[in-house]
């Protein structure tokens, strides 16, 4: 896919979650900041992702948007503080997946607490 291509579907899902959510953001400063602040994410993601890596990612965003926001908010951080040597793979992309997923990720424990009942046969075994 071509970066136009991705920027296009980025648009488009963008505006169906605001209709979805009601979100009429009547402010135009606010607006226009939250579209530099899409543009500058988006443009620092071109850089450092390749084509494949993009892809997926964008596929992730429409799956689970949440887990997306958080690999991009990753991606981004490691960016500027230049710890990516290059641009990332899809599969370097499967890595960092799995590192957020398995920070993300919720255990659970099932806890029993076994109440003590009496039992009338536990005073006859003494026969």
């Amino acid at each position: 896919m071509a970066d136009e291509e991705l920027e296009a579907l980025r648009k488009q899902r963008l505006a169906e979650l605001q209709a979805k959510h009601g979100d009429p953001s009547g402010d135009p400063t606010q607006q226009e900041a939250k579209q530099r602040e899409a543009e500058m994410r988006n443009s620092i993601l071109a850089q450092v992702l390749d084509q494949a890596a993009r892809a997926r990612l964008s596929n992730l965003a429409l799956v689970k948007p949440e887990k997306a926001k958080a690999v991009e908010n990753y991606l981004i951080q490691m960016a500027r503080f230049g710890q990516l040597g290059g641009k990332v793979s899809e599969q370097g992309l499967i890595e960092i997946l799995e590192k957020v997923s398995q920070q993300t990720e919720k255990k659970t424990t099932v806890k029993f607490s076994r109440r003590k009942v009496l039992d009338s046969d536990e005073e006859d075994d003494d026969d």
